[in-house]
């Protein structure tokens, strides 16, 4: 009974399957939220071949986009007004749905990684 249920759990985790089509979320318009200390932070953007430009607290950011893989990305900002701005981001798409994906990111070099999720609304 030991090995039957060893088995069964060897199959249900190898069944599973995280799907990552991320060449679908690299262009078009998207809403994301962050939930950092249980705050919850949302934002729009909408990204292009080499731009993101995003609205967060009515205030617009605008970052060049290098896509090291199908799945990750680094923003820099173009504009930067703070020492904050001038770290560039390392993004990284963990899991797709059709519409949404689930992300990680982080200061290029930082260990402290956050996790949030965008919605495509075009």
């Amino acid at each position: 009974m030991k090995y039957i249920s060893l088995i069964v759990v060897v199959l249900l985790f190898s069944c599973y399957k995280t799907t990552r089509n991320c060449q679908d979320f690299k262009l078009g318009k998207f809403y994301s939220e962050i939930t950092i200390d249980n705050n919850l932070y949302t934002s729009t953007f909408e990204r292009n071949e080499t731009l993101q430009i995003e609205v967060y607290n009515n205030k617009t950011d605008s970052s060049q986009v290098r896509w090291i893989n199908d799945c990750e990305v680094v923003f820099k900002t173009i504009n930067p007004k703070n020492m904050a701005e001038q770290k560039d981001i390392h993004l990284k798409i963990l899991t797709t749905t059709d519409s949404s994906y689930t992300f990680e990111y982080a200061y290029v070099g930082d260990s402290k990684k956050q996790k949030g999720i965008a919605y495509k609304i075009d």
